[in-house]
């Protein structure tokens, strides 16, 4: 029987590499993004199909997932991986409306309510058999970033997001997960390159390296595959121990 997931966010970076891991470990692969149709992934085929989707617009949400269902076969794993960062970062001080809307527009708000409809779906449709929720959340969860509060304050929703859905579904056998990616060489982190490095070198990342995409992609086909059965409502952290508090 075919495994179907739906990655948002997977036009490049994390989710593109989330949605090539999930490949890799034997699912289809609806990969959404708002970006324009992939010719790599136009249509259904065996190994998954590209939908250009925006999931922001809240509207579309119960049309996006029938339209995967009819394609490529029901899901049963959501990873919400659609995120933006602050329009500008700055002084919080500084921060407008418009910024700190869109940010929760899409970080917060898209994701609970693309979850919402997967929830209900699941259980009309497939009531009892096991799925899996993934959210894309961030070390900024819990760690400062002065220059750009609108998304921390997004991801440390997030994480009470993941824990709610967790709660709600556990019963129904639907296990939900919180991947919180720490510094990881993406185009969100390409502009602040120079900062994390001298990061890196203060020794300010235990392990010693930046982190990347396929790190996150792996530990989301794990925490999906079952490689954790007897959790959920629980947060992983990928970020080569930057969460760790030292004195």
């Amino acid at each position: 029987m075919k495994r179907v997931a739906i990655v948002t966010g997977a036009g490049r970076g994390i989710g593109a590499a989330i949605a090539e891991a999930l490949a890799a470990a034997g699912f289809v692969v609806a990969r959404v993004s708002r970006e324009p149709v992939s010719e790599a992934w136009h249509g259904p085929s065996d190994a998954g199909a590209y939908y250009s989707c925006d999931v922001a617009d809240l509207t579309g949400h119960d049309a996006l997932i029938e339209r995967i269902a009819v394609d490529l076969g029901e899901p049963e794993c959501l990873v919400n991986n659609a995120g933006i960062t602050s329009r500008q970062r700055g002084d919080l001080l500084d921060l407008s409306p418009e910024s700190f809307d869109d940010t929760l527009s899409v970080n917060l708000r898209a994701g609970f309510f693309l979850t919402q409809a997967f929830a209900r779906r699941r259980l009309a449709k497939l009531p009892g058999q096991p799925g899996s929720i993934v959210f894309i959340g961030s070390a900024n969860a819990e760690i400062i970033g002065e220059n750009r509060a609108d998304y921390c304050i997004s991801k440390a929703g997030v994480g009470m997001m993941a824990k709610l859905f967790a709660a709600r579904l556990a019963a129904d056998g639907i296990a939900v997960f919180e991947v919180r990616p720490g510094v990881i060489r993406t185009a969100m982190t390409a502009p602040v390159t120079e900062k994390y490095d001298a990061l890196l070198a203060a020794g300010g990342i235990p392990m010693q390296r930046w982190g990347e995409p396929s790190d996150v992609g792996r530990t989301v086909a794990a925490l999906v595959t079952g490689a954790i059965p007897y959790a959920t409502g629980i947060h992983i952290d990928v970020g080569g121990g930057l969460q760790l508090h030292r004195v």
